[in-house]
């Protein structure tokens, strides 16, 4: 404990809010109603054994199969980790006002977050590790890192303006990428990755998982710039209580739905119509589109959260039901939800446990996803009523939060 000039008592670090307690319905929507999409994007992944074509997706399968690739494509693909990244950011400006709102110093404040974000990118080395490459904490915490660092005391036009310089980079390197694709696409096709999953002994797989997951998931996804400028307008929105008082900010939220989810689907058509075979191009030049896709992810995911925001508008007025509230418990334990579909999907469905990946196609392993989401919502549900955080969060406040 230390003192004020005045001698009254300030802590040091102002205790974690409580789960039972009041908090925003946006924020906790958005993040439960997101691991459903979570699960959806990354499920294709642990599907092994079949032609690779756009993304994660097989290059065959049936009239479902196809039908479920592409609405992946269009909705899901590259648009839930933006979404993930704005409410990450979101949470980081939450966090330190709520800190500094108890009586924290505000550079104690920092150092909390500074705590909280190099135990994440551990939980993300653990998760990658034992189970999924594909592992987004890592990057979150790098990116929240530097910019914490960088910009939390910064001014909402520095924030504004490097979130649109870094928008604007992620757009060149796009356009220079499909211009460039013509001349390196007579080449032939990118030589093969090799799938950890497929891999049937766990060290081996576990090496493989290490690698990819630290060589190519890390630096993509900070280098794409998508996850820093997603942060950095979670950030700015957090700064104006976007979604702690969306009533507010409805025409903002409307405008952000419209402009988000046309640009994001639109370019989710043109690599579902690249999926599906239905474009001029051969499937050499795939790896094109792809920065296209990611670009439009970054306006997809900002859509989806406005979307969310909108609908906590009405749940506010209406007190909601069961079922919005499940998503919330979700919500509010949304780490948990996140690493326990690597709990289950990995063991599963990779070389190294059941196998049980290379039996599904691209429709039955939606299904897996969207059933693994609905357990995680009603064990969140469970601890909900019990009063109690997800396992993930409470460790990772055991760690973050000074004795």
């Amino acid at each position: 404990m230390t003192s004020t000039p005045t001698g009254d008592a300030r802590p040091a670090v102002a205790a974690p809010t409580s789960v039972t307690g009041r908090r925003s319905v946006a924020p906790d929507l958005a993040r439960g109603g997101m691991l459903a999409l979570i699960a959806i994007a990354n499920v294709p992944y642990f599907v092994w054994g079949r032609p690779a074509g756009t993304g994660a997706h097989s290059a065959d399968g049936s009239l479902a199969d196809r039908v479920v690739q592409t609405l992946s494509v269009i909705g899901v693909d590259s648009r839930i980790y933006p979404m993930f990244a704005f409410l990450f950011g979101y949470g980081i400006v939450q966090l330190y006002g709520r800190q500094v709102a108890a009586g924290t110093e505000p550079s104690e404040a920092r150092r909390v977050l500074r705590r909280r974000h190099w135990w994440m990118l551990v939980f993300g080395f653990a998760h990658a590790a034992l189970l999924w490459y594909g592992d987004i904490l890592g990057a979150y915490a790098i990116t929240g890192l530097v910019l914490v660092r960088l910009f939390l005391r910064r001014s909402d036009r520095a924030i504004a303006i490097w979130a649109a310089i870094l928008a604007l980079m992620s757009a060149t390197f796009a356009v220079l990428t499909l211009v460039g694709a013509g001349s390196v696409a007579t080449e032939g096709a990118a030589p093969a990755v090799t799938d950890a999953n497929a891999l049937p002994g766990y060290g081996e797989a576990m090496v493989e998982r290490i690698t990819i997951w630290a060589s190519a998931m890390i630096p993509t996804v900070v280098l794409e710039l998508i996850v820093p400028v997603a942060v950095l307008l979670g950030m700015l929105a957090a700064r104006h209580r976007v979604l702690d008082a969306p009533d507010a900010h409805v025409p903002l939220l409307r405008r952000c739905a419209v402009i988000g989810l046309a640009f994001g689907w639109g370019t989710g058509l043109l690599l579902a119509l690249q999926n599906l075979g239905a474009l001029p191009f051969g499937s050499t030049v795939d790896w094109a589109l792809l920065p296209l896709g990611v670009l439009g992810g970054l306006f997809g995911g900002l859509g989806y959260v406005a979307v969310f925001g909108l609908l906590a508008t009405r749940l506010e007025r209406t007190g909601g039901g069961a079922f919005s509230g499940a998503v919330q418990a979700l919500g509010k334990r949304s780490m948990s939800g996140y690493l326990a579909q690597s709990v289950v999907f990995s063991p599963l469905l990779a070389a190294w446990g059941l196998g049980l990946g290379q039996y599904l196609s691209s429709w039955s392993a939606a299904v897996l996803a969207i059933a693994v989401w609905a357990a995680s919502v009603a064990i969140a549900v469970r601890l909900e009523r019990a009063g109690r955080r997800g396992p993930a969060e409470i460790l990772l406040r055991r760690l973050a939060y000074p004795r």
